[in-house]
């Protein structure tokens, strides 16, 4: 009997280790799925963000659903608005390759598809993921990539995407995090989101944030941000 408990112990172990470490999910660029995240995972999500002043104050607000086709990989379907208008049609493919350091990281891969409705247009992303747990309270996740190719249009620049997030566990159910979000495009910007996450249930949590956003050629602004998360 000890004998079959210490094989069940350190099988389990070996199982949560190849899973990987558990990193929150950024508020504003959120994963399609956790990297860990294991075949079934079902999750319905709503993001809002609207800024605090400016001429164009348009709430941004995109429902999404993400599915864990099988362990380490996923797909999601996003629909953005603004206002009252569906501006996007999204997809999104992510790919774990594993984990690293011991178990302490996972990696992996996002590709991200945009047709915008307005100009018939269609865009591409591709980025690269790590995720690493540095201990029991701190951890960071980190993307970078490039975004907004768009094949035969060679009036646009391709811009480098860069997002990394710093997370602290406050307890078993809050985390504080702080966001930083960078585009090279002529359109981007950069995006500060200090963020505070609570799970409110077994199943359903909320993610609140306010920080800055600066265009490019425009001048700094405040926004707010809320995501609320249903997973199934």
């Amino acid at each position: 009997m000890l004998l079959a408990a210490a094989v069940v112990s350190t099988s389990a172990a070996s199982a949560e280790e190849t899973r990987g470490p558990h990193v929150p999910e950024p508020m504003v660029f959120d994963l399609v799925r956790p990297l860990t995240a294991r075949r079934g995972e079902l999750e319905a999500n709503v993001l809002a963000l609207s800024p605090l002043s400016g001429q164009e104050r348009v709430l941004e607000w995109a429902p999404e659903v993400e599915y864990a086709v099988a362990d380490g990989s996923a797909v999601e379907i996003e629909l953005p608005f603004e206002g009252g208008r569906l501006a996007e049609l999204k997809v999104g493919l992510q790919q774990s390759f594993g984990t690293l350091d011991g178990g302490r990281s996972v990696h992996g891969v996002q590709y991200l598809g945009v047709y915008e409705r307005q100009t018939d247009r269609t865009s591409h992303a591709l980025l690269y993921l790590h995720g690493r747990r540095w201990n029991t309270r701190l951890s960071t996740l980190s993307m970078i990539g490039i975004g907004d190719v768009r094949v035969g249009q060679s009036e646009r620049t391709a811009g480098l995407l860069v997002n990394h997030s710093t997370f602290y566990d406050l307890n078993e159910a809050s985390v504080a995090g702080l966001e930083v979000n960078y585009n090279s495009a002529p359109d981007g910007g950069v995006l500060l989101m200090p963020q505070y996450h609570r799970r409110l249930s077994g199943r359903l949590s909320a993610q609140a944030g306010a920080g800055v956003d600066q265009k490019r050629g425009s001048a700094a602004r405040p926004v707010v941000g809320l995501r609320v998360v249903r997973e199934f």
